[in-house]
């Protein structure tokens, strides 16, 4: 009997090869290359026939000013941090991608809110592919999930999955996972590029052809990306990706891609003997509670989304050896470096020979440039051994030039650090209030252009 042929598939783009190359030649992705069954090829002229068709329905043609725009219902999960993250809520028709590490809470939080739509009234479908019924119902027991009637299909072939959900008519269906959701018309084994592409395209025409809204569960690979073809993001409408440290009872929870919402939105739970509860106060989280103010302590007021959120920044500065070490933990490692550069040319601290630690409180990624001002001040607090003042905040993006640029929305920052008792806070001039504003009363704003402004000012301060 002939051997059956193989293809090697990129695991970032599709794209085939006929043999092993260590790097993808249509995406340039390294080591991406997997061997798979090649399909046989449909009989007929056209082998390409209607196997096809586009993901939403089709309708004709029509100037944009003559399509009625309307906004699309929502409906809430029960859970508010996850309809924050969502845009409110489940939309009808959407898909859902959740990505996130094992163990991290994706099946415990999806099942919260299934149960929470089923006692809305809602009918609802879990699709487990991993679990049989009876470890699920155990998990709901172990939740407090008590008399739940929530469906749960354990099953991974794909028609039949589709047959279900015709039967059934969901308003919301979970697919736990699609890695393990397998079509049999497509020779490959579950999990690979063909079929997780294949599967995610039929659930995704079903959900918008009748309404349901589909959940798709989707492993990480060990770089934190969901696994898989790319193309499985541009399919869906929404992509969520579970954060957090295993060793932590917080989870983040962030949107990276919203059709329906804003993106970079971020939800914070907290994971508990009852399953994941929603952090109304997330700042809370990311706060150290000093008794007394400490060297290199710094707290920045950071914009995750529509959200503003008070995140401490630590720096340790001590005497290095050969050659220092510059290392950050939830910040980019480079821009410190640079950070350093800009702190020694024309704020007059030099860096050269001591290690530099820099970290954010709670295990939090900040990836946005509003926390230079505030990892500076904390280095060089670190450096002097002399802490900041009692409530005390500061943000602001640092220029190569030593300017102190202004940061996005920076009146909701100030209001949120006045509603949390903060009282000094040093900021962009480009960010200082033009008028009174009531809601900023005990808070002293002080407006800087420059780095060795700020180091200044904050020496006044002491």
């Amino acid at each position: 009997m002939a051997q059956p042929k193989t293809v090697y598939t990129c695991n970032e783009c599709g794209a085939t090869s006929p043999r092993w190359l260590g790097k993808c030649p249509a995406c340039g992705a390294w080591n991406a290359l997997v061997e798979s069954v090649a399909e046989a090829p449909a009989a007929g002229k056209n082998r390409l026939g209607g196997a096809f068709s586009a993901l939403a329905p089709s309708a004709a043609v029509q100037p944009l000013a003559a399509i009625e725009a309307v906004d699309v219902a929502r409906t809430p999960t029960g859970q508010a941090e996850l309809d924050r993250v969502l845009g409110g809520g489940i939309v009808e028709g959407g898909v859902v991608l959740i990505g996130g590490d094992p163990g991290i809470g994706k099946s415990t939080l999806l099942l919260q809110a299934l149960d929470a739509l089923q006692r809305a009234s809602l009918p609802t479908l879990y699709v487990t592919g991993e679990e049989s019924g009876a470890q699920v119902a155990l998990r709901a027991r172990r939740l407090g999930i008590t008399g739940s009637q929530v469906a749960v299909l354990a099953e991974i072939q794909l028609e039949k999955i589709l047959a279900t959900l015709g039967a059934q008519q969901p308003a919301v269906a979970v697919i736990d996972s699609i890695q393990t959701v397998y079509s049999d018309q497509l020779t490959s084994a579950p999990g690979s590029v063909a079929q997780v592409r294949e599967c995610a395209a039929h659930l995704t025409r079903w959900a918008k052809a009748s309404g349901c809204a589909i959940v798709l569960v989707g492993h990480v690979t060990k770089d934190g990306q969901l696994a898989g073809p790319r193309v499985l993001e541009h399919m869906v409408d929404t992509v969520l990706y579970f954060e957090g440290d295993t060793h932590s009872s917080f989870r983040l929870i962030r949107a990276i891609k919203n059709r329906f919402g804003a993106v970079n939105e971020i939800g914070v739970f907290a994971m508990t003997e009852q399953g994941l509860k929603g952090v109304s106060n997330p700042s809370a989280i990311f706060l150290s509670q000093h008794a007394e103010p400490v060297p290199g302590s710094c707290v920045l007021v950071t914009l995750e989304g529509t959200r503003p959120m008070l995140v401490e920044i630590q720096a340790l500065v001590d005497a290095g050896g050969v050659s220092p070490r510059r290392l950050s933990v939830g910040l980019e490692r480079d821009r410190l470096a640079m950070l350093l550069a800009v702190l020694h040319r024309h704020g007059g601290v030099a860096t050269g020979d001591q290690d530099v630690f820099v970290n954010a409180v709670g295990g939090v990624r900040i990836s946005e440039p509003a926390a230079d001002l505030a990892v500076l001040l904390a280095i060089t607090g670190s450096l002097r051994a002399r802490p900041l003042p009692k409530g005390f905040i500061a943000f602001g993006e640092v220029g190569l030039a030593g300017e102190v640029r202004p940061a996005p929305r920076g009146q909701e920052r100030l209001r949120e650090a006045a509603k949390l008792g903060f009282s000094v806070a040093v900021v962009p001039k480009a960010n200082a209030p033009r008028k009174a504003d009531r809601a900023l009363e005990g808070l002293t704003i002080h407006a800087v252009e420059r780095v060795d402004e700020a180091i200044a000012l904050v020496r006044g301060l002491d």
